[in-house]
């Protein structure tokens, strides 16, 4: 029952977060294939969808990271490789290695993932955590992710801080008649992050963005024991107040 649970709960997350995703090819985005078990693709360099399990095999797609797959069956082919049988549409089918994909239905794919996590930098630690916060709902290592999460915000809030006062030109911002703020608040740079459902506060008075902390208040609601909590509790105690 909970790993069904677990599967359904996956499949809605991913419903929503597919919806937030860039206009452009969204209608093939948000297509949930059938035919098998969900899995997402997290690791976009090995998401080459082939026609046979062998990573020579000819080419059909590039699968993009978040995006999700069918997965009917799996093989190991002559060279130790995993290769999943996977439906991105009704019309199309081909091979996938394994390490592209994460499901809440395997075995040891959250501490896969999280390794990953740790490993990548920058934007893709964000994006790759939130796959795994949205695949893995139940996971003992959720707080570690959270955690994650929100340090990764944190510091991404920092950078866009320095590149928004370096691109908003303040004559051209009392030209436009608008106030100050509110240029920052509007700054494109904000928009990759809001569809990770990031949420940023801005301090008028230093002109800096900081994350929300939504990610350390989880974990502080429904791991208070746990060991990220202590580091979420000073994380959102040194928050500027609004």
């Amino acid at each position: 029952m909970s790993s069904i649970l677990n599967i359904l709960t996956f499949k809605i997350s991913f419903l929503l977060l597919l919806a937030l995703q860039p206009a452009p090819g969204m209608a093939q985005k948000r297509r949930v294939p059938s035919g098998g078990r969900l899995a997402v693709v997290i690791d976009e360099r090995l998401a080459a969808l082939r026609i046979a399990p062998d990573p020579s095999a000819k080419l059909l797609h590039r699968l993009s990271r978040g995006r999700l797959v069918a997965v009917l069956g799996g093989l190991r082919n002559r060279d130790g490789l995993t290769f999943l049988h996977v439906a991105v549409t009704r019309r199309t089918k081909g091979w996938l290695q394994t390490e592209s994909v994460i499901a809440p239905w395997r075995a040891e794919d959250d501490d896969r993932s999280l390794r990953l996590i740790r490993s990548s930098e920058d934007f893709d630690r964000i994006v790759r955590a939130r796959l795994f916060l949205d695949a893995f709902p139940r996971s003992p290592l959720r707080p570690q992710a959270l955690l994650i999460f929100g340090d990764a915000a944190e510091q991404a809030a920092e950078r866009l801080s320095r590149e928004a006062g370096r691109r908003l030109d303040r004559n051209e911002m009392t030209a436009g008649g608008a106030p100050d703020f509110s240029y920052f608040l509007n700054y494109n740079g904000l928009d990759r992050y809001n569809r990770q459902d990031i949420s940023f506060t801005f301090d008028r008075t230093t002109n800096t963005f900081h994350y929300d902390g939504a990610a350390w208040r989880e974990i502080v609601r429904r791991y208070p024991q746990s060991p990220e909590a202590a580091e979420a509790r000073q994380r959102l105690n040194a928050l500027p107040t609004r």
